[in-house]
């Protein structure tokens, strides 16, 4: 039963949340509890706006009880507002429900950055990436275990079942343009799926191993998005035709590909020495527009979204485990979680996009966080919508804390990545062993290495290399088709009549196996569809 509005008490009043109410004003909120049918039927002491600020306040002031996050919401007004008991709080939340928090994702959500602004972009695309988070922690609860199950250690089952948040986000802001949650027994790429419908052509997608599936590939592509991704190591693509650079072009999945190979090294002041090799899939498969350098160099853009991750999980949650006991509460924190993420990155990317030249990384969420903050304690409610429509201000407090406070270009860094969980079975996984504290990087190399072409059958392997050196002299040729004479002459082989006569006869034989085509007498090519050596676009 709604309680009875006492006059003069302004029940609307507690609906905001500092200056964030800016990018999230009282105007939409109402428009997304109309359209999800969440708006109250009559005036009550806490209306449905007021339930979904107070949501956002409860992400906002993770480390409090739900009381004293409304103490916060109210500190500094000056009118009556009701006062509300635990109880109340929590049926409030009920009846506000998820869809409004969801709505309000989705109408947040998307590429933040101008496309002049310095970082988030690769030629005419923007840099996406996606992975997954699977360290969130949820109440131990018969209610919760029953939707997300228990998370198993090699010593039993975790403390907390945990639920897997998967996002697509634009790595020059680290802002998020689409996430899904729930249950880590889906698996990352299934996840990915249901993401993949957010990609548009100007997207270039930056993704990690487990991402490498031909039916994940595919349905990026058919979404008109480049991709760059890392392929596992056990991922061994058909080597159709090596490119001057030393990557080379494939089909997987139907696709015309490229391949990159590289050697990473990278190199510490104490003269320790760490790296690997990179395996890389790539939609951009003109090796004139896009090195193959640029591109490993590029790849390193989807760290950008485990920095993301940083901010959500241990900046903004301080690494607690999450409020709710059921899935319908979960969900309503989740979604509310990202759109206080998303607000903020707003605001971050708004303020920077002011100094001219700025990079967006360069903002700090933990300033942005701790301003946001101290804006709701001291706001006096929300104010009239006309007098936002003429005092919006850009930049604003938040913004003006992060301008002051911007952070020095990023520093090349790396450590062991190991999970801090005794009974985790990654506790003590470091196999190259990195040091385990951020130690300084002086030099980074990177080698791009051609493959090794060998025969296609183990009986063929009887001058496999000379099958490898005339692959490379027609892809430096931009695979034109060349006189046997001159490829022999490019071999260093002599002009005598029987050698030369022995090398066409090879070149015969590659032709009758299918390996090259003869396009006139004496003269070959590499067998490679057109299609695959044109330019992807500017």
């Amino acid at each position: 039963m709604a309680q009875s509005v006492m006059g003069g008490t302004d029940v609307f009043a507690p609906g905001h949340i500092g200056e964030l109410t800016q990018v999230i004003p009282p105007e939409l909120v109402d428009s997304v509890l109309d359209e999800t049918g969440a708006r109250e039927q009559r005036l009550r002491s806490l209306p449905s706006r007021v339930g979904v600020y107070f949501v956002l306040a409860l992400g906002l002031f993770g480390h409090l009880g739900a009381g004293l996050v409304w103490g916060k919401l109210v500190a500094g007004l000056t009118v009556m507002v009701p006062r509300p008991s635990e109880k109340a709080l929590r049926d409030l939340r009920r009846r506000v429900g998820v869809a409004p928090l969801k709505q309000l994702f989705d109408v947040l959500a998307g590429p933040l950055a101008q496309p002049s602004t310095p970082g988030v972009r690769y030629r005419h695309w923007r840099t996406v990436a996606f992975d997954g988070c699977g360290s969130l922690n949820v109440p131990d609860h018969e209610r919760n275990r029953s939707w997300l199950g228990r998370t198993e250690r090699r010593h039993g089952p975790a403390g907390y079942p945990r639920l897997m948040l998967m996002t697509l986000c634009e790595t020059g802001t680290r802002g998020l343009i689409g996430a899904v949650f729930g249950p880590s027994s889906k698996g990352e790429t299934d996840y990915a799926h249901d993401l993949v419908g957010h990609l548009t052509s100007d997207m270039l997608v930056l993704a990690d191993r487990a991402f490498d599936s031909n039916k994940l590939l595919v349905d990026i592509a058919a979404q008109g998005a480049q991709f760059l991704i890392r392929a596992t190591s056990v991922r061994r693509p058909p080597i159709l035709a090596l490119l001057p650079d030393g990557s080379y072009l494939t089909r997987i999945g139907g696709l015309s590909l490229r391949v990159v190979e590289a050697e990473i090294h990278s190199r510490t002041p104490d003269g320790g020495v760490f790296g690997g090799t990179y395996r890389l899939l790539t939609t951009l498969t003109d090796h004139r527009t896009d090195p193959a350098g640029p591109l490993v160099h590029l790849y390193h853009e989807r760290w950008e979204i485990e920095i993301a991750y940083l901010a959500l999980r241990h900046t903004l949650l301080k690494g607690r485990v999450l409020r709710s006991k059921d899935a319908v509460g979960l969900t309503q924190e989740m979604w509310a979680l990202l759109t206080l993420y998303q607000a903020l990155c707003s605001v971050m990317v708004t303020a920077v996009e002011t100094t001219s030249g700025s990079d967006p990384d360069r903002a700090g969420f933990t300033v942005a966080l701790e301003a946001a903050r101290d804006t709701v304690i001291r706001s006096a409610g929300p104010a009239p919508s006309t007098e936002r429509s003429t005092s919006y201000d850009l930049v604003g407090y938040i913004g003006t804390r992060v301008l002051q406070a911007l952070l020095p270009a990023r520093r090349m860094r790396l450590s062991a990545r190991i999970v801090k969980c005794g009974t985790s079975r990654y506790n003590g996984w470091n196999r190259d062993g990195r040091p385990r504290s951020s130690t300084p990087i002086t030099t980074i190399e990177i080698n791009v290495h051609p493959p090794a072409l060998t025969g296609v059958r183990a009986h063929h392997r009887t001058g496999s290399g000379r099958w490898d050196r005339v692959c490379r002299i027609l892809a430096v040729n931009d695979n034109e088709a060349m006189h046997a004479r001159e490829i022999a002459h490019r071999l260093g082989l002599t002009a005598e009549g029987r050698i030369l006569s022995g090398f066409n006869a090879q070149l015969c034989y590659w032709a009758r196996n299918g390996r090259l085509i003869r396009t006139a007498p004496s003269t070959y090519k590499i067998t490679f569809p057109d299609a695959l050596t044109s330019s992807t676009g500017p």
